[in-house]
Order: structure tokens, then sequence, then C-alpha cells
């Protein structure tokens, strides 16, 4: 049962890492998943002070995911349109097969939602796709590097504890 755990962890810290990319899987949240998980083996033992300090971290995260790109928006004079470019480019580049989609995709939708749903100038649409797009950035740098920390922390623990985990 603790390998089945173990193995479980390491999918959803995966996914974790996956999910700062993706506006769909909430990324440190599910790679907080992965490391519930490997603290429910018998073999390590379970630290409720760890996880609940990684929890924390990952909700506030989850939960500021949701204000960064809003206010990196509204600090370079964009409007709720250009969010939901972002959001919806960001969709869109995600499935092309275009190297950096991701990318291009956010800025485009945010450059379009502006032009085209909220009737700004070219000019004023692209400061404030240029902000949306920081904080597309800034908010997807904070989950990659939270799922990150918790991708390490699940294999420095799953190295500790190996010998534990790996014996029939």
């Amino acid at each position: 049962m603790d390998i089945l755990l173990t193995l479980l962890g390491l999918i959803f810290i995966c996914l974790g890492i996956i999910g700062s990319f993706l506006p769909v899987l909430p990324g440190p949240v599910t790679g907080w998943v992965g490391l519930l998980l490997l603290h429910l083996t018998r073999a390590i033992p379970q630290n409720w002070t760890f996880l609940g300090i990684t929890l924390f971290v990952a909700l506030a995260i989850f939960i500021l995911d949701y204000f960064i790109p809003a206010l990196g928006t509204k600090k370079f004079g964009g409007s709720k349109y250009g969010a939901y470019g972002t959001t919806i480019g960001l969709i869109v580049g995600l499935l092309s097969p275009i190297p950096f989609g991701i990318l291009i995709g956010a800025f485009s939708g945010a450059f379009l939602g502006e032009v085209v749903f909220d009737g700004k100038d070219t000019n004023k649409a692209l400061k404030a796709s240029f902000g949306a797009f920081l904080g597309f950035l800034a908010s997807t740098g904070i989950k990659f590097i939270a799922a990150s920390i918790f991708f390490v922390l699940f294999f420095v623990k799953l190295w500790e504890y190996r010998a534990a985990i790996f014996t029939f």
C-alpha cells in the first residue's frame, strides 16, 4: 500500500508542476495532495505541522492566483476583458502547435480582449495587454516555484525513508 500511495503522490506532485502553467488545474494545491499522500504511508511519520504550513502556502497561492493577473492588468490601465482574454488566449495557446504558444496566446488574448470588447485604441490596448501578460507571468512564476519546492520536499522525504517504503 505504501508503494501505491507513493506512486499516487508522485503523480500529484508532477500534476502540480504542470498545473502551474494550466489554468484549469490548481498547481500548488495539487502538489500538496502529493505531499499528503506521501505522508499517509506507514513508512513516513505524519508531520501535521509540515502539512499544515505547506497547505497554508498552497491555499494562499491559490487565492493570490486570482488577484495577481488582475492587478497587473489594472496597473497598466487594462479592463476585466484583458484579464479574460489572457486566460482564453492561454488555453488557445496551450492547444496550438506554435512554440511558446502559451505566452503568445496570453498576450494576444489580452490585446484582443482590450481592443474588441473594451474598445481601446491600439496603444492603450498594447499597454494593458502587457500588464495582463506580466500579471500572468508573475502568477505562473509563483505557482511554479511553490510546486517545484513541493517536488523537492517530496523527493527529500522519499529519499530519507526509501528503505522503509520499498521493503517488502
